[in-house]
């Protein structure tokens, strides 16, 4: 998937960026950038799509994202109503390696963290203990204007590098190429994706979406992601209904159609060939004995 390129500015006095963003919705743009992005979402609900992974992210998801990684975060839907009691919330570092240097991450002491970043240009996500010490550093230095940070940063990443964990995000790196004029034509259509996947979506739909002929959009998704736009699609109704079936708001019969299957063997077909469960396999593991 091709993707836009973000010049990410560092901070004044800082050789990197520390903020925190409090906004009415996350990010909306397929993108990348040569910083590494340590991303902690303190307050949000949505879909994100890195490299070739789409899952769901929530409250407390802790994401280490690297070098040209493209990557975006979709809000849900109902962030995008102007209801001004609700927003979103992260707090973001980025910073380019080569502030610490041409050769630093080649000393013998700084091969695990060399391997770290190396890993997370697949995108990484922190769990356990490791999220909650990590979270704990990342605010502290947000308050901190006075002490070198740049030590502080170094800790961190230390601290990741010997952390067992960590899961993987993609499987493979994507293309990208900073002079790609398709960046509108691929956001519009995860937008539209995004937004519209609980109802069908048909090709030609979809298609007009990327000012394409039907054909020449089949061709365009699966030479762009390597996927199909039905796959595709079936990807983002899967998480969903995972979001769903951990709530329990719902019986998984009624999932398959709030999540925008129109019949109960496709989402189950669907679901196992995402997950590997089925439907009612996944939701006994949050059913509380």
């Amino acid at each position: 998937m091709k993707a836009h390129l973000l010049k990410v500015s560092p901070q004044s006095l800082r050789s990197f960026s520390i903020r925190r963003d409090n906004v009415s919705y996350f990010y909306n743009q397929y993108h990348y950038h040569p910083e590494i992005e340590l991303l902690f979402i303190d307050k949000g609900t949505g879909t994100q799509f890195v490299g070739d992974s789409i899952q769901r992210f929530q409250d407390g998801d802790l994401l280490l994202i690297g070098s040209n990684c493209p990557h975006y975060l979709r809000s849900d839907n109902i962030y995008f109503q102007g209801n001004p009691d609700l927003g979103v919330s992260a707090v973001v570092i980025h910073f380019d390696p080569a502030i610490f240097g041409p050769n630093f991450f080649e000393l013998v002491e700084n091969r695990y963290v060399k391997q770290l970043l190396e890993k997370s240009k697949l995108g990484l996500r922190i769990t356990g203990k490791t999220k909650t010490a990590i979270v704990k550093q990342m605010l502290h230095m947000l308050e901190d204007s006075k002490n070198n940070l740049i030590l502080e940063l170094l800790k961190l990443l230390d601290s990741l590098s010997q952390s067992p964990e960590i899961d993987m995000l993609a499987t493979r790196i994507l293309e990208h190429n900073p002079s790609d004029k398709e960046t509108a034509r691929l956001n519009s259509i995860y937008n539209f994706s995004a937004k519209h996947f609980k109802r069908k979506i048909t090709i030609e739909e979809i298609a007009e979406v990327a000012n394409l002929s039907s054909n020449s959009f089949c061709r365009y998704f699966k030479n762009r992601t390597r996927k199909h736009f039905s796959h595709f699609l079936n990807e983002i109704r899967v998480e969903y209904a995972c979001k769903l079936i951990k709530e329990n708001q719902f019986q998984v019969t009624q999932v398959c159609y709030e999540a925008g299957f129109n019949n109960f063997p496709n989402f189950n077909n669907a679901f196992k060939k995402i997950t590997g469960k089925t439907p009612l396999q996944y939701s006994k593991e949050f059913i509380i004995s």
